[in-house]
């Protein structure tokens, strides 16, 4: 337990920091999950909308230091990987 004033209140500050880090970090892997299960389906036109909501969350994730920039790019890498290698075995073009 903290013992002085600005103890305290840092450990509150750390409470409501980790939540909001953690509401965050929560939503950028629900719509990673969505992308991916809409990607499963085949619609490739949904796929390139959600794709673009991801980057942008992933973005705003590393703006507010959630994740690190180079964890953010590797993520929005391997997603557009993975997303030109359904569309390739699928048959579509680019």
């Amino acid at each position: 337990m903290p013992n002085t004033k600005s103890a305290k209140k840092r450990l509150v500050q750390n409470e409501k920091t980790r939540l909001r880090n953690r509401s965050a970090r929560s939503v950028v892997r629900n719509r990673i999950k969505k992308l991916i299960a809409t990607l499963k389906t085949g619609d490739f036109a949904a796929v390139e909308e959600q794709f673009k909501s991801v980057c942008s969350s992933l973005d705003r994730a590393a703006a507010n230091k959630i994740w690190h920039r180079n964890n953010v790019s590797r993520k929005k890498s391997r997603l557009s990987a993975l997303i030109r290698k359904t569309k390739l075995a699928a048959g579509q073009k680019q």
